[in-house]
């Protein structure tokens, strides 16, 4: 049982709202699945954390978030989905990346994402989804969000994300904030904020004090007042179903489907985002055709 979990909250009679999440489970769940180096742990964790508070931003029972870095690092790109109730899903190009520690003895990340873009689609039941891009000003991933919220959105935001692993690479400690400040907030309620995110070594430091999103917020709203909102379970989750690959197969094309029947082979399909596999035989394709 995951004990991951989003809190929404505002501090400061609404100027302020704020998003804090734990995400240990999720990341580690995600490190199994796909079995990614420590490296990869940390760029793909900290995607799958600010997934899930961005996801629990939307409304809609629908409503589908798409982080995606494409990026010339070693890493290769990833892609990070959520739905608004925070069920996370996602992968990275190349999990196996080794690069050694950045110059602070940290893991790499900047240097594995290297330069490219950050799209961020926003599929809420429009005709066409909403689709922001801006370049990745730093790779590591949280700067890069923080410098999306101000240029695509017009929202002045902190964005903070951490992965710890323990020695034996597994996931001791995940997860993030997300400050965002309302047209309407007050200098000096600005400016008390901005004095304590600058003192923040990292989150996961915060997480290793024992403090649970809960007290971070508190933590990062120092002596103005705070409203919890609510608390969101966050999931790795997967609504891939042969079904729905068995229509993604179909709609491949006729001649695509007709060559694949020549071939007279058993086809295998894998899930991107949770690696499970799905086989359709020749006669399984020739009703595809019909």
């Amino acid at each position: 049982m995951s004990t991951d979990y989003i809190v929404r909250a505002t501090a400061a009679d609404c100027q302020l709202r704020i998003f804090a999440s734990t995400s240990a489970g999720l990341v580690e769940r995600g490190r199994q699945i796909h079995n990614t180096s420590p490296v990869a742990t940390a760029a793909l964790g900290r995607l799958l954390t600010a997934a899930g508070m961005m996801g629990s931003m939307m409304k809609g029972d629908n409503d589908i978030l798409t982080l995606q870095i494409q990026c010339s690092g070693p890493i290769g790109g990833l892609t990070v989905t959520s739905d608004s109730k925070a069920n996370v899903k996602g992968y990275v190009k190349q999990p196996m990346v080794i690069l050694p520690p950045n110059d602070k003895g940290k893991l790499d990340v900047a240097g594995a994402v290297g330069p490219g873009f950050l799209n961020v689609i926003r599929d809420i039941g429009m005709k066409e989804p909403y689709n922001g891009q801006t370049h990745l000003v730093s790779g590591e991933i949280a700067e890069d969000l923080t410098y999306y919220f101000a240029t695509s959105e017009q929202v002045p935001s902190s964005v903070g994300l951490g992965v710890l692993l323990g020695r034996d690479n597994h996931v001791k400690q995940a997860g993030g904030f997300i400050i965002q400040v309302m047209p309407f907030a007050e200098e000096p309620v600005i400016a008390k904020v901005e004095e304590t995110i600058a003192q923040i070594h990292s989150v996961t430091d915060l997480q290793e004090q024992g403090m649970t999103p809960e007290d971070m917020i508190h933590h990062l709203m120092g002596d103005l007042p705070v409203e919890i909102l609510d608390r969101i379970p966050v999931n790795y989750h997967c609504d891939c179903s042969r079904e729905r690959v068995s229509r993604a197969v179909a709609s491949v094309g006729k001649k695509d489907l007709q060559e694949m029947i020549e071939a007279g082979e058993t086809i295998e399909v894998n899930c991107h985002f949770c690696g499970s596999h799905y086989y359709f035989t020749p006669d399984e394709l020739k009703e595809f055709l019909k």
